[in-house]
């Protein structure tokens, strides 16, 4: 006899999902708003006919050049905070070595660590370099990141078998060669997670662009849209306008990556 299948949880999940999807829905709304028409009589709950007059506006604001130095910054960012934490996190989880617990420790205690407390030191450091005023320290501070190579460390410990890495090492294999041929194959939830995760917050990003950019030809997506406010008007409707735009390259990495993404969470905190 075949049990029926209960429908509650998945009408509990889906009106979670409307209820959350509420404040993306209203900040495409208002993007479609005259700026002094948004808050007239409460939030808008229906579409207008500003769009074309707010996107006139944000693309006159060298909208398409941000999107594009975005996108670089975070697809930078993506391949070289994966590649070094995975080799981070290899390296801790499957190695003995010296210092090696003194590694793992220090790299818990800077998770800990508030980025605000690093910003003097790294803006130092990136002058020592002569790159401010360049896109590189968006995409340098977060090569070592320490989360990217706490995670990876736990998952390759947890996921990556040793007798398979023996076997390899039996058979000739070099070690880069595990790495790329046994390893990879074991982690791919976790560089995904990685990667999806890096992409969103240098996505978002706006302390560190706003301290190390002084060119308007380098601004990102976040310091543009900060621009469409003057000292007398805040156009509201062309902010929510940009906002929404730069948010859809963010939905479409988590749609396609969701899946991996929520593996790669549920398989890294599993075990400590």
């Amino acid at each position: 006899m075949t049990q029926k299948r209960s429908w509650a949880p998945y009408i509990g999940l889906a009106i979670i999902t409307v209820i959350m999807f509420i404040p993306l829905y209203t900040v495409f709304v208002m993007g479609t708003y005259y700026s002094e028409h948004i808050f007239r009589g409460g939030l808008p709950l229906w579409f207008s006919n500003y769009f074309l007059e707010n996107l006139k506006v944000v693309l006159g604001n060298n909208f398409i050049q941000a999107y594009l130095n975005s996108l670089f910054v975070s697809v930078a960012s993506v391949l070289l905070s994966v590649t070094a934490s995975a080799l981070m996190g290899f390296a801790i989880a499957k190695y003995n070595f010296k210092l090696k617990n003194f590694f793992f420790v220090f790299l818990m205690i800077t998770m800990m660590i508030p980025n605000q407390i690093t910003i003097i030191g790294f803006v130092r450091e990136m002058r020592a370099f002569g790159m401010l005023g360049t896109l590189w320290p968006l995409v340098f501070v977060w090569i070592a990141h320490p989360f990217g190579a706490f995670f990876m460390t736990q998952f390759i410990r947890d996921s990556v078998p040793t007798e398979v890495m023996e076997a390899a090492r039996i058979d000739g294999c070099s070690e880069p060669g595990i790495f790329f041929r046994i390893v990879l194959p074991f982690i791919r939830p976790a560089l995904l997670t990685v990667a999806l995760l890096v992409f969103l917050w240098s996505w978002n990003s706006f302390m560190i662009p706003l301290i190390v950019i002084n060119r308007q030809a380098l601004y990102t997506i976040p310091l543009m849209v900060s621009t469409l406010s003057t000292m007398f008007r805040t156009d509201y409707g062309a902010m929510m306008c940009a906002l929404s735009i730069s948010v859809l390259p963010i939905i479409l990495v988590f749609c396609i990556c969701s899946k991996n993404f929520v593996q790669g969470i549920a398989n890294g905190a599993v075990k400590g």
